[in-house]
């Protein structure tokens, strides 16, 4: 997961892979078929990191304000850790294949995931009254995920946690009142 979330999937080598997981090419093979599937694989592993419950910490927030506010400075907390890549695996992740590989497909997928799990708790908040009713739920997601992907790639360029943090504060005073 370290490598691919380091060097990218075009990045990072079969060797690099294999010598990383202490084991064979021939091996990988064996166990994941592909280099595309083991990527899935880490991923997949990298959403469910324990630290990684996005839907858990959007939900326990007594309000959409403050669920949004919590996930962008945890993401500027986590996408600047020491002895971790910087960035987030997933906003940064971008892959050098034909337009419409499922590997694409996949990864455009597991963002709209994160963005609809955004877009649910801020739906959430206008049910409950703590957002407005005119906002678009679907237009304010759009946004917050935008941030995210933002300060993944600022996070990679060697933004650090208080830059990171500067500039969720910044996003959230376009929050609707």
């Amino acid at each position: 997961m370290e490598t691919f979330w380091r060097y990218g999937y075009a990045g990072a080598s079969i060797s690099a892979l294999t010598s990383q997981m202490g084991i064979t090419a021939p091996s990988l093979y064996a166990a994941f078929g592909d280099k595309e599937s083991l990527y899935i694989e880490a991923i997949g592993r990298y959403l469910h990191r324990p630290t990684a419950d996005l839907e858990r910490l959007l939900e326990s927030s007594a309000i959409a304000y403050q669920a949004i506010e919590a996930t962008l400075f945890l993401a500027a907390q986590q996408q600047t850790q020491l002895g971790s890549p910087q960035g987030c695996m997933l906003m940064s992740a971008f892959v050098s294949s034909p337009a419409g590989s499922t590997l694409e497909k996949f990864l455009i997928q597991a963002r709209q995931n994160v963005q609809a799990l955004i877009e649910k708790r801020i739906t959430r908040g206008i049910e409950e009254e703590d957002v407005p009713c005119t906002v678009s739920a679907t237009d304010l997601a759009r946004f917050y995920m935008m941030i995210l992907q933002g300060m993944s790639v600022q996070a990679r360029d060697g933004a650090g946690q208080k830059e990171l943090s500067i500039l969720a504060k910044q996003s959230l005073e376009a929050w609707p009142i």
